[in-house]
This record gives C-alpha cells, sequence and structure tokens, in this order.
C-alpha cells in the first residue's frame, strides 16, 4: 500500500520545527522513520505533514553527564550501539541493542524516535524505563523533563504533548560494580518481544542485594517496573525461594490479552523464565561489596 498524501518540511533550526508543529494538529515529525513509515504505508497513522528534523542544529550525539549518558533526537541505534564510551560505562546497552531489529533497520532508526514511538514491546523504552531515566521534550511553552514512568502512558501513546519535540533521552549509569543482564523472548530474531526482562543488580559485601533494578516489556500496554519483584528480592541471597517469591509477586503485571502472537499464560511462564534467568545473571556479574 501506499500512504496518503502529505506535506514536508525540513527546518534548520528548533524553534522553527516546533511552529510547524503547533500550527498544524495533523503534523508529526519524522526522525529516522523505521516506525512512522511502514505505518503510514498501511494507512495506520496518516499525518497531513511530516516535519523532518534530520537537519536541525544541536540534535545529533551522546554525551556523559554526570553519570547520566544523554542521547540526542538524531542519535541512530547503531551510534548508540557502537559508541566506546557508552560500551564502558554501561555494557548493558550492546547487549539490549542486539535484539533491535537488525542492523540496517538500527543503522536507520534512532534511540528517541523508538522511545516517542512507544511500542510496549520494543527494547528502548524498556530499557529507558528499567535505568530509571527520562526524557527532555521542548515545545511552544518551553523545555520540561519527563521521568520515563510518566512519559509512557499506554499502547503508542506518551505524555508528549503535539507541539513538543523530544529533543533528548538520559540512561542514568547504575553504580560501579553493578551486574546487568537483558534477554527477551521472540518467535524470530528481531521480532517485538513476546517478553522481555532486563535487569540491574548490586550487592553487598555479604553477598545480599542492595539494589535490584526489574522492568519488562511484552507484557502490558506500556513497559513496567517490576517493583513488587525489586522488593522481594532487595535485602535477600537472590536464592531459589528467593526467586520464587519474586515471580509470585511479577506476574499479576501479565496484563496482554491473548493475541495471535502469544497467550496471556504463556507470556507469564516467559516472564517467569526470564526474571530467573537475568536476575540469576546480573547477580554474576556484581562485585560483592560495592553497596555497603
Amino acid at each position: 500500500m501506499k500512504p496518503s498524501l502529505f506535506g514536508y518540511q525540513a527546518p534548520a533550526t528548533l524553534d522553527e520545527a516546533i511552529k510547524i508543529l503547533a500550527s498544524d494538529p495533523d503534523a508529526t515529525v519524522l526522525a529516522g522513520g523505521q516506525s512512522l513509515l511502514p505505518a503510514m504505508n498501511f494507512r495506520l497513522a496518516n499525518p497531513s505533514m511530516l516535519v523532518d528534523i534530520q537537519h536541525v542544529e544541536g540534535l545529533k550525539g551522546i554525551t556523559i553527564e554526570k553519570g547520566v549518558i544523554v542521547v540526542r533526537a538524531m542519535t541512530r541505534h547503531r551510534e548508540f550501539e557502537l559508541d566506546p564510551a557508552v560500551q564502558r560505562a554501561l555494557p548493558l546497552i550492546a547487549e539490549v541493542m542486539q535484539h533491535v531489529a537488525h542492523i540496517p533497520i538500527r543503522n536507520r532508526g534512532t534511540v528517541v524516535g523508538s522511545l516517542c514511538h512507544a511500542d510496549p514491546s520494543a527494547e528502548m523504552p524498556l530499557l529507558l524505563t528499567l535505568l530509571g531515566g527520562s526524557v527532555i521534550a521542548q515545545g511552544a511553552a518551553g523545555r520540561r523533563e519527563i521521568a520515563a514512568e510518566d512519559f509512557f502512558q499506554s499502547f503508542l501513546t506518551t505524555a508528549r504533548r503535539h507541539d513538543e519535540i523530544v529533543v533528548e533521552a538520559r540512561f542514568p549509569i547504575p553504580a560501579p560494580g553493578s551486574g546487568w543482564a537483558f534477554d527477551e523472548i521472540t518467535r524470530r530474531h528481531g521480532d517485538f518481544a513476546l517478553a522481555g526482562v532486563g535487569c540491574v543488580v548490586s550487592l553487598d559485601g555479604q553477598g545480599r542485594a542492595a539494589n535490584v533494578q526489574l522492568a519488562a516489556c511484552g507484557i502490558a500496554d506500556r513497559p513496567l517496573r517490576l517493583k513488587n519483584a525489586e522488593k522481594a528480592l532487595i535485602g535477600s541471597k537472590l536464592t531459589k525461594t528467593d526467586l520464587d517469591t519474586a515471580v509470585a509477586a511479577a506476574l499479576p503485571a501479565v496484563a496482554e490479552s491473548n493475541d495471535v502472537h502469544a497467550s496471556t499464560s504463556y507470556r507469564r511462564r516467559a516472564l517467569s523464565a526470564l526474571i530467573r534467568r537475568m536476575v540469576a545473571k546480573a547477580a554474576t556479574r556484581a562485585l560483592p561489596g560495592t553497596m555497603s
């Protein structure tokens, strides 16, 4: 299929881009286009105007500032994946990136674009949620920071206002010595996750979990922090019994109904297996005593 007719503008400044968006309620931002353009071809999205931000000054690049990885709006997935400073600061990112579509898609698609698309089965929204990150949105009313848990509201729905452009995403770096892990279950490599789990663990001097961060995708209408499971694990030795308790606390979060890809019961079993594996893997990578 082909998209409906649409206009196209490629502003050179952020202010100009915001003015175009504000003047047309049916306009939308074009960054990498790897999610938007297929949706337009199937006429699931019918914008009247594409506002291409690839030429806007100041929207490219990655920096690390005060323990936070700052990814600007036109940074491609592949840049994020291969950046040496990012790999040193947070190896988890490279592990997650291996599951994002395929290399040709990662060469064009943008990290911030994936966050704004807000597919609840996608890896980037899960990563931002897991790390307790945020986005910076700029619009006619000014600039504001939105925490990940507030930004992702529902299926393909975020807290971004129509005239706002998300200019950067902020990924906090876990404490030194933290262990990390991510994996997902898909029908084929590169597909969206039927269930995915990310984990960050810090251990105290006695080998107990001083801090646990757990998040899942593919199980609800948005990525979720599994806070009840986190509480069950903090202070524990991460034994099988501890993991059983955490899994029991996490399973009620599975809200995705039966669909053509998987049943709800299958997603629960997948979530259970992934939590056990990711917590164990993150714990083996953690350095004891770093949080004591």
